[in-house]
Protein backbone atom coordinates (compact mmCIF):
# COMPACT_ATOMS: atom_id res chain seq x y z
CA UNK A 1 0.00 0.00 0.00
CA UNK A 2 1.80 3.52 -0.92
CA UNK A 3 -0.06 6.48 1.01
CA UNK A 4 0.24 9.81 0.75
CA UNK A 5 -0.94 12.89 2.93
CA UNK A 6 -0.64 16.33 0.62
CA UNK A 7 -1.18 19.74 2.28
CA UNK A 8 -0.91 23.02 0.58
CA UNK A 9 -1.50 26.03 2.94
CA UNK A 10 -2.01 29.58 1.44
CA UNK A 11 -4.45 31.35 3.91
CA UNK A 12 -2.82 32.46 7.54
CA UNK A 13 -5.44 34.09 9.44
CA UNK A 14 -2.24 36.14 11.26
CA UNK A 15 0.71 35.82 8.59
CA UNK A 16 1.22 36.59 5.60
CA UNK A 17 -1.22 34.64 2.84
CA UNK A 18 0.48 32.68 -0.01
CA UNK A 19 -0.89 32.42 -3.62
CA UNK A 20 0.88 28.53 -4.93
CA UNK A 21 0.86 26.33 -2.01
CA UNK A 22 -3.00 24.68 -2.82
CA UNK A 23 -1.49 24.72 -6.37
CA UNK A 24 1.11 22.60 -5.19
CA UNK A 25 -0.54 20.34 -3.40
CA UNK A 26 -2.97 19.72 -6.35
CA UNK A 27 -0.16 19.07 -8.67
CA UNK A 28 1.21 16.90 -6.27
CA UNK A 29 -1.89 14.76 -5.94
CA UNK A 30 -2.11 14.60 -9.64
CA UNK A 31 1.25 13.23 -10.17
CA UNK A 32 1.80 11.14 -7.09
CA UNK A 33 -2.24 9.05 -7.54
CA UNK A 34 -1.45 7.36 -10.83
CA UNK A 35 1.45 5.57 -12.45
CA UNK A 36 2.01 6.99 -16.24
CA UNK A 37 0.23 3.66 -17.54
CA UNK A 38 -2.95 5.38 -15.46
CA UNK A 39 -2.45 1.94 -13.04
CA UNK A 40 -3.49 3.07 -9.27
CA UNK A 41 -0.23 4.52 -7.25
CA UNK A 42 -0.79 6.79 -3.85
CA UNK A 43 -4.06 6.79 -2.48
CA UNK A 44 -3.75 10.33 -1.29
CA UNK A 45 -5.80 12.22 1.18
CA UNK A 46 -5.27 15.87 -0.22
CA UNK A 47 -5.66 18.40 2.69
CA UNK A 48 -6.21 22.77 1.17
CA UNK A 49 -6.94 25.66 3.20
CA UNK A 50 -7.96 28.57 0.20
CA UNK A 51 -9.70 30.76 2.67
CA UNK A 52 -11.01 30.81 6.37
CA UNK A 53 -13.69 27.99 5.68
CA UNK A 54 -11.39 25.41 4.92
CA UNK A 55 -8.28 26.77 7.32
CA UNK A 56 -6.60 24.17 8.69
CA UNK A 57 -5.31 24.26 12.66
CA UNK A 58 -2.01 22.97 13.80
CA UNK A 59 -4.11 20.43 15.42
CA UNK A 60 -5.64 19.02 12.21
CA UNK A 61 -2.11 19.25 10.82
CA UNK A 62 -0.30 16.86 13.72
CA UNK A 63 -3.14 14.40 13.76
CA UNK A 64 -3.02 14.10 9.87
CA UNK A 65 0.17 13.77 10.50
CA UNK A 66 0.08 11.28 13.13
CA UNK A 67 -2.49 9.44 11.63
CA UNK A 68 -0.03 8.70 8.11
CA UNK A 69 2.59 7.41 9.96
CA UNK A 70 0.88 5.23 12.15
CA UNK A 71 0.38 2.05 9.82
CA UNK A 72 2.52 -0.45 8.59
CA UNK A 73 2.09 0.98 4.44
CA UNK A 74 4.77 0.29 2.19
CA UNK A 75 5.20 3.95 1.44
CA UNK A 76 4.24 6.91 3.45
CA UNK A 77 5.05 10.22 2.17
CA UNK A 78 4.16 13.56 3.51
CA UNK A 79 4.29 16.86 1.20
CA UNK A 80 3.92 20.11 3.06
CA UNK A 81 3.76 23.71 1.04
CA UNK A 82 3.12 26.45 3.38
CA UNK A 83 4.93 28.93 5.61
CA UNK A 84 8.08 27.72 7.64
CA UNK A 85 9.30 28.95 10.75
CA UNK A 86 12.74 28.72 12.09
CA UNK A 87 14.41 30.23 15.71
CA UNK A 88 16.12 28.91 18.35
CA UNK A 89 14.34 26.23 19.77
CA UNK A 90 14.04 24.14 16.16
CA UNK A 91 11.82 24.32 13.08
CA UNK A 92 7.80 24.43 12.39
CA UNK A 93 5.60 24.21 9.56
CA UNK A 94 2.97 26.78 10.35
CA UNK A 95 -0.24 26.17 9.70
CA UNK A 96 -3.60 28.73 9.18
CA UNK A 97 -4.11 29.68 13.29
CA UNK A 98 -0.26 29.91 13.65
CA UNK A 99 0.53 33.88 14.91
CA UNK A 100 3.76 33.34 15.78
CA UNK A 101 5.95 30.33 13.88
CA UNK A 102 6.43 28.22 17.20
CA UNK A 103 3.17 28.00 17.59
CA UNK A 104 2.80 25.89 14.39
CA UNK A 105 3.58 21.94 14.17
CA UNK A 106 7.54 21.31 15.60
CA UNK A 107 9.38 19.45 12.77
CA UNK A 108 10.96 17.23 15.44
CA UNK A 109 7.40 16.12 15.97
CA UNK A 110 7.39 15.37 12.40
CA UNK A 111 10.52 13.05 12.69
CA UNK A 112 9.48 11.59 15.91
CA UNK A 113 6.31 10.39 14.14
CA UNK A 114 8.23 9.53 10.70
CA UNK A 115 11.40 7.82 12.61
CA UNK A 116 8.74 5.94 14.86
CA UNK A 117 6.15 4.49 11.86
CA UNK A 118 6.14 1.26 11.17
CA UNK A 119 6.14 1.71 6.98
CA UNK A 120 8.45 0.31 5.47
CA UNK A 121 9.40 3.43 3.64
CA UNK A 122 8.75 7.32 5.06
CA UNK A 123 9.19 10.08 2.81
CA UNK A 124 9.23 13.58 4.06
CA UNK A 125 8.85 16.41 1.55
CA UNK A 126 8.59 19.89 2.71
CA UNK A 127 7.93 23.23 0.38
CA UNK A 128 8.37 25.79 2.85
CA UNK A 129 10.68 28.44 4.31
CA UNK A 130 13.68 26.69 6.44
CA UNK A 131 12.85 23.31 5.46
CA UNK A 132 15.78 21.99 5.54
CA UNK A 133 16.24 21.92 9.18
CA UNK A 134 14.07 18.98 8.73
CA UNK A 135 15.98 15.85 10.87
CA UNK A 136 18.92 17.99 12.16
CA UNK A 137 18.81 17.67 16.41
CA UNK A 138 19.46 21.45 16.47
CA UNK A 139 19.50 24.71 14.79
CA UNK A 140 22.73 24.71 13.24
CA UNK A 141 24.23 21.19 13.24
CA UNK A 142 24.60 19.17 10.58
CA UNK A 143 23.66 15.75 12.39
CA UNK A 144 20.56 13.72 11.18
CA UNK A 145 19.16 11.28 13.18
CA UNK A 146 17.00 9.24 10.59
CA UNK A 147 16.21 5.57 11.02
CA UNK A 148 16.37 3.02 8.34
CA UNK A 149 13.88 3.11 5.63
CA UNK A 150 13.48 7.53 6.17
CA UNK A 151 13.65 9.90 3.54
CA UNK A 152 13.21 13.76 3.44
CA UNK A 153 13.63 16.12 0.52
CA UNK A 154 13.40 19.91 1.20
CA UNK A 155 12.90 22.95 -0.90
CA UNK A 156 15.61 24.89 0.65
CA UNK A 157 18.34 25.04 3.51
CA UNK A 158 17.39 25.53 7.12
CA UNK A 159 19.02 29.43 6.47
CA UNK A 160 16.93 30.16 2.91
CA UNK A 161 13.46 31.21 2.19
CA UNK A 162 11.76 28.79 -0.83
CA UNK A 163 10.62 30.79 -3.80
CA UNK A 164 7.33 30.95 -5.56
CA UNK A 165 7.11 31.93 -9.41
CA UNK A 166 4.09 32.69 -11.17
CA UNK A 167 1.40 31.02 -8.34
CA UNK A 168 3.76 27.51 -7.83
CA UNK A 169 6.10 26.55 -5.60
CA UNK A 170 10.10 26.18 -8.05
CA UNK A 171 10.94 22.91 -6.06
CA UNK A 172 7.30 21.77 -6.29
CA UNK A 173 7.21 22.74 -9.95
CA UNK A 174 10.44 20.07 -10.61
CA UNK A 175 9.16 17.48 -8.28
CA UNK A 176 6.09 17.21 -10.27
CA UNK A 177 8.31 17.27 -13.45
CA UNK A 178 10.64 14.51 -12.02
CA UNK A 179 7.81 12.79 -11.26
CA UNK A 180 6.26 12.83 -14.83
CA UNK A 181 9.53 11.19 -16.16
CA UNK A 182 12.22 13.82 -15.90
CA UNK A 183 13.95 11.79 -13.23
CA UNK A 184 13.24 8.16 -14.70
CA UNK A 185 15.66 5.71 -14.83
CA UNK A 186 15.91 3.46 -17.54
CA UNK A 187 13.20 1.12 -16.76
CA UNK A 188 11.08 3.49 -15.94
CA UNK A 189 10.96 4.26 -11.88
CA UNK A 190 11.34 7.32 -10.50
CA UNK A 191 12.90 7.15 -7.14
CA UNK A 192 13.76 10.20 -4.08
CA UNK A 193 17.45 10.01 -5.33
CA UNK A 194 17.10 10.53 -9.00
CA UNK A 195 14.36 13.24 -8.12
CA UNK A 196 16.68 15.09 -5.82
CA UNK A 197 19.15 15.10 -8.51
CA UNK A 198 16.72 16.50 -11.40
CA UNK A 199 16.06 19.07 -8.95
CA UNK A 200 19.65 19.72 -7.81
CA UNK A 201 20.87 19.99 -11.45
CA UNK A 202 17.88 22.20 -12.54
CA UNK A 203 18.17 24.91 -9.96
CA UNK A 204 21.37 27.55 -10.45
CA UNK A 205 24.18 28.03 -7.59
CA UNK A 206 22.26 31.38 -6.67
CA UNK A 207 19.27 29.65 -6.57
CA UNK A 208 17.70 28.14 -3.17
CA UNK A 209 19.60 24.63 -2.75
CA UNK A 210 17.32 21.38 -2.49
CA UNK A 211 18.47 18.86 0.55
CA UNK A 212 18.25 15.74 0.71
CA UNK A 213 18.94 13.35 3.69
CA UNK A 214 18.50 9.84 3.68
CA UNK A 215 18.98 6.46 5.61
CA UNK A 216 18.18 3.46 2.98
CA UNK A 217 19.69 -0.06 1.91
CA UNK A 218 18.13 0.36 -1.53
CA UNK A 219 15.38 3.59 -2.99
CA UNK A 220 11.87 2.78 -3.58
CA UNK A 221 10.09 4.08 -6.74
CA UNK A 222 7.32 6.58 -6.07
CA UNK A 223 6.32 6.36 -9.71
CA UNK A 224 6.75 4.05 -12.93
CA UNK A 225 6.67 6.06 -16.35
CA UNK A 226 7.28 4.14 -20.02
CA UNK A 227 10.37 3.54 -20.10
CA UNK A 228 12.70 5.82 -22.67
CA UNK A 229 14.12 2.17 -23.92
CA UNK A 230 11.89 -0.76 -24.18
CA UNK A 231 12.92 -3.23 -21.80
CA UNK A 232 13.54 -6.00 -24.60
CA UNK A 233 16.00 -3.89 -26.29
CA UNK A 234 17.85 -3.48 -23.16
CA UNK A 235 17.40 -7.01 -23.08
CA UNK A 236 19.26 -7.59 -25.98
CA UNK A 237 22.16 -6.00 -24.54
CA UNK A 238 24.28 -9.17 -23.73
CA UNK A 239 23.59 -10.64 -26.97
CA UNK A 240 25.30 -7.69 -29.50
CA UNK A 241 27.95 -7.08 -26.09
CA UNK A 242 28.68 -11.04 -24.79
CA UNK A 243 31.82 -10.08 -23.36
CA UNK A 244 33.47 -6.89 -21.43
CA UNK A 245 35.29 -4.48 -24.39
CA UNK A 246 33.46 -6.19 -27.22
CA UNK A 247 32.91 -3.57 -30.03
CA UNK A 248 29.91 -3.51 -32.18
CA UNK A 249 30.49 -1.38 -35.83
CA UNK A 250 27.80 -0.14 -37.48
CA UNK A 251 28.56 -2.66 -40.15
CA UNK A 252 27.36 -5.97 -38.20
CA UNK A 253 29.53 -8.20 -41.04
CA UNK A 254 32.67 -6.12 -39.08
CA UNK A 255 32.70 -6.88 -35.78
CA UNK A 256 35.63 -7.31 -33.81
CA UNK A 257 36.52 -8.09 -30.03
CA UNK A 258 38.52 -4.97 -28.64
Amino acid sequence: MHKALVIGIDHYADAGCLYGCVNDAHSMRAALERHGDGSVNFDVRLETATGEPTAISRGELKDAVEELFRDPAEVALFFFAGHGHIESSGGYLCASDCSRGDDGLSLTDVLAYANGSPARNKVVVLDCCHAGFAGTTTPGSDRADLTEGLTILTASSAEQYAAEEQGEGVFTKLFVDALNGGAANLVGDITPGSIYAHIDQSLGPWQQRPLFKTNVRSFVSLRRVQAPIPLRDLQRLTELFPEPGYMLLADADHRQAA
